[in-house]
């Protein structure tokens, strides 16, 4: 299989031009039609003097207008970089200033934020908006100006693909730098690991500028001739209904996604009748969760792990092999983890240590910061900042990240252990745990609740605790929320949390 991401959709465009590419508000979409749009898009860009090794920013939702854009920019060896649409003002000037994008492709509501930002950002030659409004800097503009074919850009492997932030938990976010070869090859071990072909019709969902949607939800789809299912938004009713009627066999998502779709009344498994693959990562899967939503659909739910400086995907449940609830998986194909201590030596099974990797998928680096990425990568290996043990069969076990660890008067207590036990409570809906300031021990752990009743205490749940942890593992405080602050792939906000102590 090429490296080479463009080649990849052209190969997929040649073998099935008829095929759906992807279906967008009830409107097909070919591979040969897909084709087309890129090329055009391409060849509007290059008329734009945008070339190989521009940086390009991607600033969509989900639509067909971010998968013709990200792959007409890569065909011109451009480098995207793919940004929340949500993200305030100051947040998208600083990583449009960091990588020095020459374009925008933008969502058109967005136009009176970058008329706003033009005077702080002089390296912005302009922006190109989707949507009504865009007038003669919209996408449809682009694409007619378009003299059609223009040849691919001379690519190679180690040619910076696509630029992540991470959402910078601590200080200013970090681009993460990705080449054509790590997103392909993490592309091909998803869709040979998932054993996805032409057949398969796969629910995009999840945000396209987050590196799972990216590559479980588009380029291992486009490799093997698969049809794209886009959606804008998630809404639990939507999304099951889209699962039926259009004959969803592929759904990926995040624990939130799983845990509001289980509490829709009136769906069962006919509703899930074509679907052959569900997959979590993005956070911790409560196997509480897992269970019962398994057992509603009658659907298995194959649970995951990556991190955007690799492309995503480390490690999965193997299909057809033993799945353990709980665990994340084992490696995936070209790819290695292991468990080390602080000095980077392989730690025995069932301890715990740091998660180190290492495969073809690991980025090259992050953008202009040379101590952050000598830190991140060292002696060939990528350490992840994620506590985890494995177990004899090699199967790992997410237990939580470093800075989120509590340290109860020199006891460590991983949020995930106490976060498991909260959610075996029928009255608990969500359930966050953060460590607290305690004058006698250091720090107490406290958990964030939303329940489902709203006569549930936190006694109650402080009582039911008690019968499955030990003293000093229990929350000495419960605060209940209406909801728990999340990013927008759906992990909880622990920052945020702690911001509310």
């Amino acid at each position: 299989m090429s490296w080479n991401l463009v080649e990849v959709l052209e190969n997929s465009a040649a073998s099935y031009p008829d095929r759906e590419a992807y279906v967008f508000q009830g409107n097909s979409t070919t591979y040969t039609e897909l084709m087309n749009q890129v090329e055009q898009f391409a060849s509007g860009l290059s008329a734009r003097n945008i070339g190989k090794g521009d940086k390009i920013v991607l600033l969509l939702g989900n639509c067909p207008e971010f998968i013709i854009a990200l792959y007409g920019a890569l065909r011109l060896g451009a480098v995207v970089v793919p940004v929340n649409p949500t993200y305030t003002a100051d947040e998208i000037a600083y990583i449009i200033g960091n990588c020095g994008a020459k374009t925008a492709i933008a969502a058109a509501p967005l136009q009176p934020l970058f008329a706003a930002l033009q005077p702080r950002l002089p390296e912005l030659q302009g922006s190109i908006y989707c949507g009504a409004g865009g007038g003669d800097n919209s996408f449809e503009q682009l694409l007619q100006s378009g003299t059609g074919f223009i040849e691919s850009a001379y690519i190679k492997g180690d040619d910076t693909a696509v630029i992540l932030y991470t959402s910078g938990t601590t200080g200013k976010p970090k681009g993460a730098m990705l080449s054509h070869r790590n997103l392909a090859t993490n592309a091909e071990s998803v869709h040979s690991m998932f054993q996805v072909t032409k057949e398969d019709r796969a629910v995009a969902v999840l945000p396209m500028f987050h590196i799972y949607s990216l590559t479980v939800c588009l380029n291992a789809l486009l490799a093997v001739g698969a049809a794209i299912l886009i959606h804008p938004r998630f809404h639990p009713v939507e999304i099951i209904t889209a699962i039926r009627e259009q004959k969803a066999t592929m759904f990926s998502g995040v624990p939130t996604m799983y845990t509001y779709m289980l509490q829709v009344p009136g769906v069962s498994a006919a509703d899930f009748t074509t679907v052959r693959l569900c997959s979590s990562g993005g956070a911790s899967l409560p196997v509480e969760i897992l269970q019962k939503f398994e057992e509603r659909f009658q659907v298995v739910i194959y649970e995951g792990y990556g991190l955007s400086e690799a492309s995503p995907v480390t490690a999965f449940n193997p299909l057809g092999g033993v799945r353990k609830p709980g665990s994340v998986g084992v490696d995936i194909p070209q790819v290695k983890n292991r468990i080390v201590d602080h000095d980077g030596n392989d730690l025995p099974p069932g301890v715990a240590g740091e998660l180190i990797v290492q495969g073809p998928n690991v980025m090259q680096g992050y953008f202009n910061m040379p101590e952050a990425t000598a830190a991140a990568l060292r002696d060939g290996w990528l350490y992840t900042g994620d506590i985890a043990q494995m177990d004899e069969e090699g199967y790992i076990y997410i237990v939580d990240r470093i800075k989120d660890m509590i340290n109860v008067g020199g006891f460590n207590v991983y949020p995930r252990e106490v976060e498991e036990v909260l959610y075996q409570h029928p009255g608990v809906f969500e359930a966050a745990v953060v460590g607290v300031p305690d004058e006698s021990l250091g720090e107490a752990v406290k958990a964030f609740v939303v329940r489902k009743d709203e006569s549930l205490t936190a006694e109650e749940l402080i009582a039911f605790c008690r019968n499955s942890l030990v003293k000093y593992k229990l929350p000495t405080q419960v605060e209940f929320l209406t909801e728990l602050p999340k990013n927008s792939s759906g992990k909880t906000l622990r920052r945020v949390l702690k911001e509310l102590v």
